[in-house]
């Protein structure tokens, strides 16, 4: 978990992505979304966030986001991706509300989870009452994911719910060479055409690709090259 200050009874240490920043981010049509999270942040115009979208539309990226411009800002922020909640216990949530900001991502994850959903509901109120701000994100809609506890999903239908689009084949093009850019690589229109059409156009195995990429191509000092990508990719 990321958390920029102390609080003991958090015993994890999951760490932010260093590149998962808004800088880093290609909006596609999510630029109304990406101005909501940004503006709730610098002005707190907005408490509770819900933050929906298909795998691979970069929920984790904002989240994430969210939490180094909190940094920035000079607040305290959490992050906790749920989709490892069974390593943890629900108690996991006590505390959090502490922090200036709160994310927690992939919440469908513990649906039909008593302990784990009342917990959330728990925290929804402490940190509503706190005065702090909650931004929690999710494959579907809050009435969709499953919950059993329908004061939760009211909860989470309650604030801002924000739909995340996919992006474009094209898009994801861009994506791709931002991404690229951002690591030092130059990814031609062929080599990314190349990489869209030979692996599965999720976002996120895309950059995993890439990275892959990344580390092959310094190892190597190679060039990004269709027969290179074939060669470390065994495409």
């Amino acid at each position: 978990m990321f958390v920029n200050h102390m609080i003991n009874q958090l015993p994890l240490n999951i760490q932010l992505n260093d590149i998962a920043t808004f800088a880093n981010f290609y909006n596609g049509n999510n630029q109304a979304v990406v101005k909501y999270l940004q503006d709730s942040l610098q002005f707190k115009n907005q408490p509770i966030i819900y933050i929906w979208g298909q795998e691979g539309t970069g929920r984790s990226h904002l989240l994430q986001a969210c939490c180094h411009m909190a940094q920035q800002l000079q607040l305290t922020a959490s992050y906790l991706p749920l989709t490892d909640y069974k390593e943890w216990q629900p108690s996991i949530l006590e505390g959090l509300e502490q922090c200036d900001l709160v994310c927690l991502d992939d919440v469908e994850q513990f649906a039909g989870q008593a302990k784990w959903e009342e917990a959330c509901f728990n925290l929804y109120n402490r940190v509503q009452a706190a005065g702090k701000q909650l931004i929690v994100s999710a494959a579907l809609q809050p009435q969709f994911l499953g919950l059993q506890l329908a004061d939760l999903v009211s909860r989470l239908a309650w604030g801002l719910v924000l739909r995340l689009q996919p992006l474009s084949d094209e898009e994801k093009l861009i994506a791709l060479q931002l991404r690229a850019k951002n690591r030092g690589l130059v990814l031609s229109d062929e080599v990314a055409r190349f990489l869209l059409l030979r692996c599965p156009r999720n976002m996120q195995t895309l950059f995993t690709a890439l990275e892959k990429l990344d580390q092959a191509s310094l190892a190597a000092q190679r060039r990004l090259t269709i027969p290179f990508i074939k060669e470390v990719l065994v495409l």
